[in-house]
Order: C-alpha cells, then sequence, then structure tokens
C-alpha cells in the first residue's frame, strides 16, 4: 500500500479524489431529483364571509314568546389537506361572530342574542369515479359555542348565558365544474352534534345565586334529547382568479330542552365573500417547482 502510494504521487492522489467526489455527486443528483418530483404543496383554502338573513329566537327563561327579527355574521373556514396523508385526509377550521335581534308579536320589545362558535374538524375523503369532479367527505367534528341573550325589559334578570362544547359527525358533496370557461365548486356540509356539555340553570335560578356559590346543577351531558342542532351549509365558490366569489347559505337549528328551559335557534342567512387558496412559497425557492399541489376543495 506504501509502496502503490509513492507511485502515485501527489498528483494522482488528487486526481483520484476528484474522481470519487463527482461519481458521488451524479449517484445522488437523481435522487435529489426524484425527491423534488415527489414534493408534495398543500394549499390552503382560506373564506371569508358576512351573513344576513332571518333569526327566529325563543328562551323560556327570559319570556314564554317567540322573538323574530334579523341575523347578522362574520365567518372564517379554513381547509387544508393532512400533512400525513394529504391525499385522503382534510382538516377543517371555522369561526363564527354573529349577533341576532328579534322582536316580539306587540313589536314593544327586542331581544339580541350574541353567539361565537370555534370548531375543528377531520375529513376522509372519497372519489367518485363515475362522476368526474365529483368527491365526497366524511369525518368527525368538535367545536364549541359561547354567548348570551339579553331582554332589557327583564329588569330583574335580562340575561341568559349560554355555553356548550360538543362533538359530532360531519361531511360534505364537493362537486368541480365550469359553467363555460369559469370555474365553479360547488359544496354541502351539514354537521350534526353527538355528545357533548352544555350549560344551563334551573328555572328561575337567579344569576347572582350562582355568583354566591350556587353551582350544582349547571352542567348537563348533551344527547338529542335534550339539545339538538343541525347546521347547514351550502356554498358556491365562483373561481374567477386567484381570489374567488364566494356565495353562500347557511340554515342553523339548535334546540335545547332541560331544567323545564326550552331554548331555540333558527337561522336562515345569505352569505357573500371572497375566497381562495395560498400557499408560503418564497419566490427564490426553485426546489418545489416540479411539486404535487393537492388542493382540500377545488
Amino acid at each position: 500500500m506504501k509502496f502503490a502510494m509513492k507511485s502515485m504521487g501527489s498528483k494522482g492522489f488528487f486526481k483520484l479524489f476528484a474522481v470519487c467526489a463527482l461519481s458521488a455527486a451524479a449517484a445522488v443528483a437523481p435522487v435529489s431529483a426524484q425527491d423534488d418530483a415527489e414534493a408534495i404543496v398543500r394549499p390552503v383554502a382560506a373564506a371569508y364571509t358576512v351573513e344576513i338573513g332571518s333569526s327566529h329566537l325563543v328562551d323560556t327563561y327570559l319570556t314564554p314568546l317567540k322573538y323574530q327579527g334579523i341575523s347578522t355574521a362574520l365567518s372564517y373556514e379554513r381547509l387544508q389537506a393532512m400533512k400525513f396523508s394529504p391525499r385522503t385526509w382534510i382538516m377543517q377550521s371555522r369561526g363564527r361572530l354573529g349577533l341576532n335581534r328579534g322582536e316580539n308579536p306587540a313589536k314593544n320589545a327586542a331581544m339580541w342574542d350574541l353567539d361565537l362558535e370555534l370548531s375543528w374538524g377531520l375529513m376522509r375523503r372519497f372519489s367518485v369515479e363515475s362522476i368526474p369532479g365529483l368527491r365526497l367527505m366524511a369525518g368527525g367534528a368538535t367545536g364549541i359555542d359561547v354567548g348570551a341573550l339579553y331582554l332589557a325589559r327583564n329588569g330583574n334578570n335580562p340575561v341568559s348565558a349560554k355555553a356548550a362544547w360538543t362533538v359530532g359527525l360531519t361531511g360534505a358533496a364537493v362537486y368541480n365544474f365550469k359553467i363555460r370557461r369559469l370555474p365553479v365548486c360547488l359544496r354541502y356540509q351539514p354537521t350534526l352534534p353527538l355528545t357533548g356539555v352544555f350549560f344551563s340553570p334551573d328555572y328561575g335560578e337567579l344569576y347572582y345565586e350562582i355568583y354566591l356559590g350556587n353551582h350544582s346543577g349547571l352542567a348537563h351531558a348533551a344527547w338529542w334529547g335534550n339539545y339538538f342542532r343541525l347546521d347547514n351549509l351550502l356554498t358556491a365558490d365562483l373561481r374567477f382568479g386567484g381570489t374567488n366569489l364566494r356565495v353562500a347559505y347557511h340554515g342553523d337549528i339548535l334546540s335545547t330542552k332541560v331544567n323545564n328551559i326550552v331554548s331555540r335557534r333558527f337561522i336562515h342567512a345569505l352569505c357573500i365573500g371572497v375566497s381562495g387558496e395560498w400557499i408560503s412559497i418564497g419566490r427564490s425557492d426553485r426546489s418545489l417547482q416540479k411539486a404535487e399541489i393537492i388542493s382540500a376543495l377545488y
């Protein structure tokens, strides 16, 4: 070995080292190109909408009368393919801040309803080979709903607080098609809570009594016998370009009955807003030019 190194000399040794380095680089290059080709980009599909429609409010803790009026809300939605299985699983986050105002049949009193909803869901996606452009989703969702109703004419106890945490089912039918050259994404998604926990005082119990320490019987297990809700969302995204126009219908049915207190909220609203997809990739990053883009909705 020593004789071989001496006969090769320093110049021959560096030539051999250069050849080995170039061979290693050539062997690694195809693997890197393959990694780039198999890279996956998961864009975020987000939407911001404004809702306006009609509301029907009933809360026998405050009054036995039904109040009808206007429903308004601001909504946000976010969908993205999951990292561990982007072609199969879709993650969804939703937020909604609603303000409803209703009047009694005599039109001499108004009830206000302020409501905040936050939810997160996970759905599995299925392709329908017989109908191009149609995909079905099914999974579960969990969310919290907090708010309060206010009736000024009840001077002694004008507020009825609301709070619930639920777990249930959700699913969607998504159909992408074109109207001439305009791409359109049509979706229907219902959400149905199955169980959870919600807050309700006893009939006639003052919140001042709760403040003094009467905390028994405030939390109730939710099931369809005392807590029923069906949230329906129908959206149509008109994909003009990078930013889409969303037109939607939101129908929400909520009915609870516990401690001889009946509370109902029916909402029918028209939604309009903007939607689109966003990808966090720098312009100087060329490693993902051949990446596969997996959209959660389009």
